[in-house]
């Protein structure tokens, strides 16, 4: 039975045993250098395949009516501190998982061409940081899971710092420091409750009651680290540098795999172990989230790098997942999940969009672009589909996340709700502007080029992600169903 094989640590680790793979093909003939880059480009390639198709072996095999963690593996690692390595899955961590493995091979396809430098060295770095993220997700040990979301960091900045663009080294350093002091707190927490409890298995962790006024600090310690992450305003400040500077692919796993990390650490542990203290700071989370909603929604509008205005558009989209998920009720916790795998689905693709622009014209100025229109139809067809998309068009993955956290956050705070609405209509106000700059405005910088609409391979790589924006739209329940019983339990904390 499919139960019995360690089928979570064979999908964390294979991307693993690819890269360890990668290492050992030889690079010293330079007569056959470009034989050897086809090479290791395929095997990274078929690598994640492969991993996206076992990932599915759990998708198949996952049964939502079950309460509680499937697929769970389970071994002592450091008895004497109470670590244990212990992996496991329900309904909010399954669309996680199937999201990274299915934006990796786009991520490795998307930089078949664009990358020419030490292809070695990036795929290598792509394959160790898939492996992270899914061991994350699948993590139920709170010492484990740090682990493994920190080392998240390191072959995030080597891509940045290496493939990035002119000021790639200070966008990277940017990033890595403040993603990493921004969660020696929560280190310092781990530490805390492993002196407490005698454990880190989230098990036992979640049946331990901690005194309010230990809640208050460990949730503040974890506070500034998922904040970072998700980012939250005002610790937002290095996305829009590490987005500008990261290649697309980086962009692409940045927006739609890394943003994510500290939601579900709310979900996972903030939640689950610090109810009492989540009640009390909810005020303070609604108050920074709306501030981060309006604000970067009016910068985004200001911009004129067409990466820094997604960016942008980003931190006010993850200000909904903030605000859903501490509306603690079932609408809420709903929209706020399903509006991080719909953001990862869109702005993914609209990275990738940006990449196509960036080649034809080499050019991330939006006064630089025009008419795309009648150059590049097939292109505006799929960049309307991600632009309506972003702005919540009915029939659009994006509008049931935002529908659905709208209506939760109304039963906690209407005057919330309230300000998180307006960014339905700044949204719409910008990137509406961004679409029609870009798809019929005037051809300023490309009169005199040959821009050619996209090829097969480009074709290939908007498809499935348009193709899952309206599916996820028309039918939101192909993904909610997973939510039921792990967000049950979460409510049940606060009624």
């Amino acid at each position: 039975m499919i139960s019995n094989w360690p089928i979570l640590s064979i999908i964390s680790f294979l991307p693993l045993c690819g890269a360890l793979f990668i290492l050992l093909i030889s690079n010293r003939d330079t007569k056959e250098v470009q034989n050897l880059n086809s090479n290791i480009k395929v095997v990274a390639l078929w690598t994640s395949l492969m991993t996206f198709i076992i990932s599915l072996i759990l998708l198949l095999n996952f049964d939502y009516n079950v309460d509680g963690f499937q697929f769970v593996e389970k071994s002592d690692w450091i008895p004497e501190f109470g670590i244990v390595y212990f992996l496991g899955i329900d309904g909010i961590s399954l669309p996680f998982i199937l999201l990274t493995t299915f934006l990796i091979p786009i991520c490795i396809i998307s930089s078949w061409n664009s990358i020419q430098q030490r292809i070695k060295e990036f795929m290598i770095c792509f394959l160790f940081l898939e492996t992270f993220i899914l061991g994350m997700f699948c993590s139920l040990d709170l010492v484990v899971f740090y682990i493994f979301f920190e080392a998240v960091l390191i072959p995030m900045f080597i891509i940045i710092g290496i493939w990035g663009g002119s000021n790639r080294i200070y966008a990277a350093f940017k990033f890595f420091l403040y993603t990493l002091l921004g969660s020696v707190l929560m280190l310092i927490g781990i530490v805390y409750i492993l002196k407490t409890v005698g454990s880190s298995d989230l098990s036992v962790l979640t049946d331990f009651n901690f005194k309010f006024q230990v809640q208050f600090w460990l949730f503040l310690a974890f506070l500034f680290s998922f904040a970072v992450k998700v980012p939250m305003w005002p610790f937002h400040t290095w996305l829009p540098d590490a987005h500008v500077e990261a290649p697309t692919s980086g962009s692409v796993i940045l927006a739609g795999i890394l943003l994510k990390m500290g939601g579900y650490g709310f979900l996972r542990f903030s939640l689950p172990l610090f109810p009492e203290a989540s009640l009390y700071f909810q005020p303070l989370i609604f108050s920074i989230s709306c501030i981060a909603i309006i604000y970067t929604s009016l910068v985004a509008f200001a911009q004129t790098d067409i990466k820094k205005l997604i960016a942008y558009s980003s931190v006010a989209h993850m200000g909904f997942v903030t605000i859903g998920i501490f509306s603690f009720n079932k609408q809420g916790l709903d929209g706020a999940i399903f509006q991080m795998i719909s953001h990862g689905l869109i702005s993914s693709a609209l990275f990738l969009a940006i990449g196509v622009m960036y080649e034809r014209l080499h050019t991330r100025d939006i006064n630089m672009f025009g008419n795309f229109a009648t150059k590049m139809p097939k292109f505006s067809v799929f960049l309307m589909i991600f632009t309506l998309g972003s702005v919540a068009l009915p029939g659009t993955s994006g509008f049931v996340g935002e529908i659905l956290v709208l209506a939760g956050v109304w039963k906690a705070s209407p005057i919330v709700m309230i300000l998180a609405g307006s960014s339905l209509v700044l949204g719409a106000i910008y990137m509406l502007r961004f679409y029609k700059k870009i798809a019929f405005g005037d051809f300023n910088s490309a009169n005199s080029i040959d821009v050619k609409d996209i090829n097969f391979r480009e074709f290939m790589l908007f498809l499935p992600l348009s193709f899952f924006i309206i599916l996820y739209g028309f039918f939101p329940n192909l993904i909610l169903t997973y939510f039921h019983q792990p967000n049950s339990f979460i409510i049940g904390l606060f009624n």
